[in-house]
């Protein structure tokens, strides 16, 4: 086996160049429209990226999962509080499982 400090040390300046690249290469404010719509969506997409699969594969039916989301949705939509809508879908996932199974 390897050193493990290594493997450590070399991930960590990796993300640490991922990091500040852009903070060294970019000095003045963006002003392409376009660019800027993009980079203002980047974080919903990368949420809803990391947890759409935990959301269907995290249950014991897929079903369930898909209500909690149909229900996380709704309320999300209806300008709910993310504490009520990530409660709510964990209800929804418990209650669809204890029908379902």
């Amino acid at each position: 086996m390897r050193n493990i400090w290594v493997y450590i040390l070399v991930s960590a300046g990796v993300s640490y160049l991922i990091r500040v690249t852009p903070l060294a290469l970019i000095r003045r404010e963006i002003t392409n429209r376009t660019l800027r719509s993009f980079l203002f969506y980047v974080p919903y997409v990368t949420l809803a990226v990391m947890t759409f699969p935990a959301i269907v594969e995290a249950t014991q039916s897929p079903l369930a999962g898909a209500l909690a989301l149909a229900a996380g949705i709704f309320l999300a939509w209806r300008g709910k509080s993310l504490f009520a809508v990530a409660a709510v879908c964990c209800l929804a996932v418990f209650a669809a499982e204890l029908l379902l199974v």
